[in-house]
């Protein structure tokens, strides 16, 4: 088996067997880093790698979007218009290539990466 193939096998293990608090932070996790990719190709002038990684991006957030179940929990809406917010920065940066508006999508999304983080390891300790 090749070392590629290895690697897919174990990512795709990695997600099957996570916890929904893992895959959430996983999710967090890729989007920050995109969003930090995307910054650096677009100040490097790199559109196409720019364009690529806000739009993986931006199909991170409309999963979290679509997943979110706003009647549960108070704050669920004001959530939702957050990825609603993201959806259009990243649209708009994309279109303009304006690193300002991925710095601020990046000051969004890192802080509540490390908050769902946090959460997910405060779940995990509190669990026998």
């Amino acid at each position: 088996m090749s070392a590629a193939a290895l690697r897919a096998r174990y990512l795709s293990d990695t997600v099957a067997t996570a916890s929904p608090q893992q895959l959430l932070v996983m999710l967090y996790d890729r989007l920050a880093l995109d969003l930090e990719r995307a910054q650096k190709a677009a100040a490097a002038g790199d559109r196409q790698t720019a364009s690529e990684q806000l739009q993986h991006a931006q199909e991170i957030v409309l999963e979290l979007l679509s997943s979110l179940r706003v009647d549960v929990w108070d704050g669920g809406p004001r959530l939702a218009a957050l990825y609603n917010w993201l959806v259009s920065e990243m649209v708009q940066a994309n279109v303009k290539m304006d690193t300002n508006r991925i710095s601020s999508c990046r000051q969004v999304v890192e802080p509540l990466r490390d908050a769902w983080r946090q959460a997910a390891a405060s779940l995990a300790g509190s669990t026998p």
